[in-house]
């Protein structure tokens, strides 16, 4: 377990109930543990969301890459990160074998409340449905306590008839999650870069036009279309990052992104092609 910045006992416990913590869904939605709560985490991200609407807590990279996976695939519809176990002891009825000690602060004997990196709702054919995904570092599971943890995660989800895995780094596509990460921001920001709906709207009109019509690479377009236009430097970037993100223009997310030679066709622009399974675990 990661030190925390504060000492954990019962107070603390009953503190985050009543914050909320754990509760709500989509914008709503409060999370477990977040950043502030550990000293230091190293790389921790905090991402706005497409699907929620609200900041989320990420505390490796390995966690980042497989949100940005998850906001990528149009099936899913929420995502919950650190989402607690708070009624492990009535869920898991065979207990056998399991070592809870592992998970009970030294001090004050209280016990830590387990949580499963991500909770996320889907939909599909036959409607919409949960799975839980916990995410890992491969060293991690050769550690009693990941194993331990990952042993009572397992029974607690298989009792709630909810789909569980472990996902490790081995099973993350790193290309097509760094091309996510690039585009990402892209999507709601355009406020933020003095924009409105409108504008928007009407510059990846044109910017797409012009990807259509001329068999150019993207990067030269992006400079006509600047030029043209009289855009400052930077905005046909943004702006194709935006047809990205919202999904108006085709790439191969499989490949990394290189606007110096990337030419995008009119049947290969209009017919986007999802990066399918990567919910999938272990």
């Amino acid at each position: 377990m990661a030190k925390r910045k504060l000492k954990w006992n019962e107070d603390k416990r009953q503190d985050f109930i009543e914050q909320g913590r754990g509760n709500g869904i989509g914008a709503d939605y409060k999370p477990w543990l977040n950043i502030q709560d550990f000293p230091s985490m190293g790389r921790v991200s905090r991402v706005f969301g497409w699907k929620t609407k609200r900041i989320h807590h990420l505390f490796t990279d390995i966690q980042t890459r497989y949100f940005y996976l998850l906001e990528w695939e149009d099936s899913v519809l929420d995502i919950r990160e650190h989402f607690p176990l708070l009624d492990i002891d009535e869920v898991i009825k065979e207990k056998d074998g399991l070592d809870f000690a592992l998970f009970t602060d030294r001090e004050s004997k209280t016990p830590y409340v387990i949580s499963t990196t991500f909770l996320i709702t889907v939909k599909d054919k036959s409607g919409i449905g949960y799975i839980a995904r916990s995410i890992k570092a491969a060293a991690e599971l050769e550690k009693k306590s990941s194993l331990e943890k990952a042993e009572i995660e397992r029974r607690y989800w298989e009792a709630k008839e909810i789909d569980w895995g472990i996902v490790t780094q081995k099973d993350i596509p790193v290309t097509i999650a760094k091309n996510i990460e690039w585009i990402h921001s892209s999507l709601y920001d355009y406020k933020e870069r003095g924009f409105s709906e409108e504008d928007i709207i009407f510059m990846s009109s044109n910017l797409m036009d012009l990807i259509y019509k001329r068999n150019q690479t993207i990067k030269d377009i992006i400079t006509a279309f600047e030029r043209d236009c009289n855009y400052e430097a930077g905005t046909g970037l943004y702006v194709f990052k935006y047809l990205i993100a919202s999904k108006q223009i085709r790439i191969d997310m499989e490949k990394e992104i290189d606007i110096n030679n990337l030419v995008i066709s009119p049947s290969e622009g209009k017919d986007f092609r999802k990066v399918g399974g990567v919910i999938a675990a272990n």
